[in-house]
């Protein structure tokens, strides 16, 4: 008898690293058989056989190049790939992750053809309407038949949402599982080839301190007046301790445009690829981000965070991790950088079941189900 099938989504390069500890996790198990499904939804000239090498994964075995065009024009082309992929290999059910385009697309096709969702990250909500990731988040939970839970809050959002409790599992985060797993690696690695492994050498010299900045959200970014007030905070925190900032295309493009300098105590790096930034960041005094997965990741490594957001849907990083909301008005941030970096922030714990072993528990889950 054949091995059920499960497809995995991914549609952005973070979706390969919640993809990558399932992968590893269906390897070690044997029982259910997998494809890895790329719908392209954002191109990366990165997205070579060295990343996924760096993830220890294969390759995708089918890769839709769906990438650009609006929300809705970017969602219909995967819809579209997708009904015709699923109608020519059918799965027995399908993987989607987190909460990208490509994760509201692939769950709505195969949903429609009769296909149960298991949705990994589930149950995650920041309350924010305004937020395509929010709405994306929303329709998928409607929609599956697995719910995958990181933290309390989300299976909390489920239950409220009328889900029943035999499709909710709290199993920790894949997040966390490759954060760890890369973070290992990365100790046996050699590591004076990473764009970061220079800067971080300069600025540790002497035994002195850095921070590591991203923005990509649109509010922060797209408008230059929002920006501008940020990036008048960062240059203020940059005096007392330096900082790297791997700049978003995206943030680049309204730098640029609107002439902000964020001077010579800001060090501007190009997006880095995932071991080269991790190598940067693990090390960081402070790390001041809009990203959700950055929040994740530093509580997992214990390194304090403060997200420059005023909402966040991962409030178990605040409540047991190393994160900080403290939005975007210049004052406060400049007041939590300075707390963070003079007193130290206090000690945090890991959360239930970010252990490294999410994706055996979503593994043994599924399995028990389909077979």
């Amino acid at each position: 008898m054949t091995a059920p099938c499960l497809h995995l989504i991914a549609g952005a390069r973070p979706n390969f690293m919640k993809i990558a500890p399932i992968v590893r996790a269906l390897q070690a198990d044997g029982r259910l058989r997998w494809k890895l499904v790329h719908t392209g939804q954002h191109y990366d000239r990165n997205m070579s056989d060295v990343f996924f090498e760096e993830l220890g994964i294969p390759a995708p075995d089918v890769h839709f190049n769906c990438g650009g065009g609006s929300h809705a024009v970017q969602t219909a082309r995967i819809m579209e790939a997708f009904e015709q992929h699923i109608a020519n290999d059918r799965p027995d059910a399908v993987v989607v992750v987190g909460d990208v385009n490509s994760t509201l697309a692939c769950t709505i096709v195969a949903k429609k053809a009769g296909i149960p969702v298991a949705h990994v990250e589930a149950g995650l909500r920041s309350g924010d309407m305004a937020m395509p990731e929010e709405i994306n988040r929303i329709v998928t939970d409607s929609l599956s038949d697995w719910f995958f839970v990181t933290e309390p809050s989300g299976v909390d959002n489920l239950r409220r949402e009328g889900q029943a409790e035999a499709k909710i599992h709290h199993v920790g985060h894949v997040m966390v599982d490759n954060v760890m797993y890369q973070a290992e690696l990365l100790g046996r690695s050699d590591t004076t080839g990473f764009p970061t492994d220079a800067v971080k050498r300069e600025l540790q010299a002497n035994g002195g301190r850095y921070g590591v900045v991203t923005l990509h959200r649109p509010s922060n970014v797209d408008d230059a007046a929002n920006l501008a007030a940020i990036a008048g905070a960062l240059k203020t925190v940059a005096a007392d301790v330096p900082l790297v900032f791997p700049v978003h295309p995206r943030t680049r493009g309204t730098l640029q445009k609107a002439g902000l300098d964020l001077g010579p105590r800001i060090h501007l790096m190009d997006p880095q690829p995932y071991m080269s930034f991790l190598h940067l960041w693990k090390d960081a005094a402070v790390v001041l981000t809009d990203s959700g997965g950055l929040q994740e990741e530093t509580t997992a490594l214990g390194v304090p965070c403060l997200t420059l957001r005023e909402n966040t849907e991962r409030p178990i990083t605040i409540e047991e991790g190393t994160n900080h909301l403290v939005g975007t008005d210049p004052a406060a941030i400049v007041a939590a950088a300075r707390q963070v970096l003079g007193a130290g922030a206090p000690p945090a714990r890991k959360p239930a079941l970010w252990d490294g072993q999410a994706a055996g528990r979503i593994v043994a889950v599924m399995a028990g189900d389909l077979l």
